[in-house]
């Protein structure tokens, strides 16, 4: 048993108080929410990617027992939009345009899941047969999925208004001449074309929705799992229901897992609220693994060509990658996030001077992308960190060595780097050096000579990775959190940030009791809820530590201004003698400067409530909100490396070592922040080893279920190490850089450089993700002369 009081403060490994309700399976998701006389909700999806709706039959449907209701677009008419909140632009400098992605699809549809029409019944069975009984009429159009494909003359149009060739946007960052001017005096030119393959987030809680409507408030109560619940709220009154704010309740309880896909409102969300309206019941929708396949946003999916220039002793001297972005056939809510708005991490840790970035968004007939874990992060550090280990192989330089010798010193603090990003802090070398040393980079030769000698070829992968975290590079990222005594003296904290896995119901408390001195055990934590917490922003970029726990550090300190003012009062002394102290002994008190006369924070709230207590006109009571801004991005940094083993009869890859040194600023609690980073290792791992959504030539998904898609076990993995390099920030007060993300965007370059470097005295110098059992096998029979025609799946 872990001992309570206030010996767990901020720093120690304090064990999640979530996980006591979730073993023993008493977590309360969305599906555990009871809602007398519930209704369910069925959609009806495209089975085309690309088709004109000439006609909808839906009387067989409607007249079916149990049908309560069924919609086409022709009866939802008045609902508005999702629409798309990121900000770029057209190639000849006007606004992207809004796509009209609508709750239901009118008269085309444009992948294959599309929403066409919506059947509410007594059951979810009943309304599964309705809907299979709708009768649509379908003119099948030519279809492109692939982003090579989309791009070329004659690729069928998505939107033929709105862009030739598919594009939505053109996104350019740094300076071009500059990078030319490099390029021009280069020694060495590392060109480099791959692709970041198109992922699901898979969370183990489908995406559901519980929606009640009183008709008394004229208000609508939403219960589904959210990592933004305020955002989401204003998001579907205002552009969907076309009501206030105010008339929308958003309640996001326990979350079994978002990643970023869970952040944005979606078309199932409004139908249910609008169907509880117009039946006067609740309405409930859960997805089933294969809907969630063909309807949950996507992610990832790029193609890019990254070119770095060397001199003659491997300085670099410019670099620049350009990248198609899939978006899907619909703009998503924050769909261009991902491709652009993280594009400054392709600096690295490097003090590469020049710099440049392409982005085109473009349109394809498949399911929109969104932001997933990293946004846009791993896809960066992926392009710089591959064209190293190729220039590395090119030059001769020993892959460390290189990097080592472009690394930004700790000296060079705070560093303008070539593109977007100043890092105002870190120790870029030393990471590198420690995660060295802990792998045992010297002795990897004996270590492949043993493998060898069973048959099995051994690779060492190695990546530095930078990311920006939670700043202003993501839009306004204002966070919220109140604190909140009540007239029995106990203190509940009031949080914007969401709770979906990370542990912050644990964290806030260790916040909260160092510097209140209140016991974590004597504290609750609230949030997602809209009607309980006055605003937040949310969960999402790796924030929640400098932006909400910023937040509640400054809500403390109202806290305790407020509370000598208090204290002054009861102990009859002036408020500038009163001095708050924090003690493992007694906790938070308020005492009389230089004497022992003093009231604990606990006891001094609870009086601040009795009637009299206080001199006439005083304010009762003891609370506190802050409404902040973090001063700006944190940039979490660390160095991974990782050691393989690859069967070269079977091509299987197996994972034997993986060590991370990381720097996340203060840690908080280094339980939980291991416990991030082992995560984010294992979906990057998921992705180069396995994880990819593929189409055939009609745009038929072929990886919609976990048949196809394989997710990685935990026998797949090993032991992580993670040691901790902190190196404090200035820009939040409690000096944290996030956590949530790091091991992704590591993960996937060090990873894929393990597996090359394996098949690297075989002559092989790149594999494309994911690296699966048959791609390897494949590269290793093509090195050696003995390839032989393997049957693969269309698309594959």
């Amino acid at each position: 048993m872990q001992p309570a009081g206030l010996g767990i403060r901020i720093g120690t490994p304090m064990r999640r108080v979530e996980d006591g309700r979730f073993l023993r399976g008493a977590g309360r998701f969305v599906d555990d929410h009871a809602a007398f006389g519930a209704a369910y909700l069925v959609v009806l999806r495209s089975p085309h990617a690309a088709a004109r709706i000439t006609g909808i039959d839906a009387d067989a449907a409607r007249a079916m027992p149990g049908v309560l209701l069924v919609l086409t677009a022709a009866e939802i008419a008045e609902l508005g939009v999702l629409r798309c909140v990121t900000p770029r632009h057209r190639r000849d400098g006007r606004p992207i345009a809004q796509t009209p992605w609508r709750m239901l699809a009118g008269d085309q549809v444009r992948y294959v899941g599309d929403a066409v029409a919506a059947v509410v019944a007594e059951s979810r069975a009943a309304a599964q047969d309705a809907a299979e009984a709708i009768q649509v009429e379908y003119a099948p159009l030519p279809a492109v999925t692939d982003i090579a494909e989309a791009v070329r003359p004659g690729a069928p149009a998505v939107w033929p208004d709105l862009a030739p060739d598919n594009e939505s946007f053109l996104f350019r960052l740094g300076d071009a001449a500059a990078v030319e001017a490099g390029f021009a005096r280069a020694a060495h030119v590392i060109r480099h074309e791959f692709r970041i393959t198109r992922v699901s987030a898979n969370p183990m809680e489908p995406r559901n929705a519980l929606a009640t409507y009183d008709p008394m408030e004229e208000r609508y109560t939403l219960v589904t799992g959210t990592q933004l619940p305020h955002v989401m709220r204003n998001e579907i009154a205002e552009f969907a229901l076309n009501i206030p704010s105010n008339r929308l309740r958003i309640i996001s309880p326990d979350v079994g897992g978002g990643f970023g896909m869970k952040e944005s409102p979606f078309q199932e969300y409004v139908l249910c609220l609008h169907a509880a309206k117009l039946l006067g019941r609740p309405v409930r929708w859960t997805a089933t693994r294969t809907e969630s396949f063909l309807s949950d946003s996507h992610a990832r999916d790029n193609l890019s060509t990254a070119e770095l220039a060397l001199d003659a002793e491997g300085n670099f001297l410019a670099f620049r990658v350009r990248t198609l972005c899939n978006l899907g056939a619909y703009l998503a809510w924050q769909g261009p996030v991902s491709s652009t708005n993280n594009v400054g991490g392709l600096a690295g840790v490097y003090r590469t001077p020049a710099i440049c970035t392409e982005v085109r968004g473009i349109f394809t007939h498949t399911q929109p992308t969104a932001p997933y874990r990293g946004a846009g992060r791993p896809e960066a550090i992926f392009a710089i960190e591959r064209c190293i280990d190729l220039a590395a192989d090119a030059t001769g330089i020993d892959r460390a060595e290189l990097r080592r010798r472009n690394m930004i010193p700790p000296e060079a603090m705070p560093f303008r780097t070539g593109l977007d990003y100043t890092y105002d802090s870190g120790d870029f070398p030393r990471n590198q050096a420690l995660a060295l040393e802990a792998v045992d980079w010297a002795g990897f030769a004996a270590r492949r000579a043993d493998s060898a000698s069973r048959g099995r070829l051994r690779g060492l992968g190695l990546a530095n990775a930078v990311e920006s975290a939670g700043g202003p590079h993501r839009g306004p990222m204002e966070e919220a959190a109140e604190i909140r005594f009540d007239s029995g003296g106990s203190a509940t904290l009031l949080m914007g940030s969401h709770n979906h896995g990370q542990g912050h119901e644990t964290v806030f408390r260790q916040i909260a009791a160092e510097k209140l001195g209140i016991p974590p055990e004597r504290l609750r934590v609230v949030c997602g809820d809209t009607d309980l917490v006055t605003h937040g922003r949310g969960t999402i970029g790796s924030r929640s530590m400098m932006a909400a726990g910023g937040a509640l550090v400054g809500a403390a300190a109202k806290i305790i201004e407020r509370g000598r003012k208090i204290a002054a009062h009861f102990l009859e002394a002036d408020e500038a003698d009163i001095e708050f102290d924090v003690s493992a002994e007694k906790g938070g008190i308020f005492r009389v400067a230089g004497t022992d006369h003093g009231i604990g924070i606990e006891a001094l709230a609870k009086r601040s409530y009795v009637p009299g207590a206080l001199p006439m006109g005083e304010e009762l009571g003891l609370a506190a909100l802050l409404v902040t801004r973090p001063g700006d991005a944190t940039f979490p940094n660390g160095c991974h490396v990782c050691e393989v083993e690859i069967d070269p009869e079977t091509g299987e890859t197996a994972l034997l070592r993986y060590v991370v040194v990381d720097d996340v600023g203060t840690v908080i609690n280094p339980l939980l922040v291991k416990g991030q980073i082992h995560g984010g290792i294992a979906q990057g791992f998921g992705q180069v080893f396995g994880e990819a959504i593929r189409y055939d030539s009609d745009g038929q998904i072929l990886t919609a279920s976990f048949q196809d898609y394989p997710m990685p076990r935990a026998g797949d993995l090993c032991f992580m190490e993670v040691i901790s390099n902190p190196v404090p920030t200035a820009t939040n007060p409690l000096g944290v850089k996030g956590a949530g993300e790091a091991g992704t965007v590591g993960a996937l370059p060090a990873l894929l450089s393990a597996v090359v470097d394996a098949l690297h005295p075989l002559g092989v110098r790149d594999i494309e993700m994911p690296a699966t059992p048959e791609r390897v096998w494949q590269a290793i029979r093509a090195a050696d002369g003995t390839a032989a025609p393997v049957w693969q799946a269309p698309g594959a």
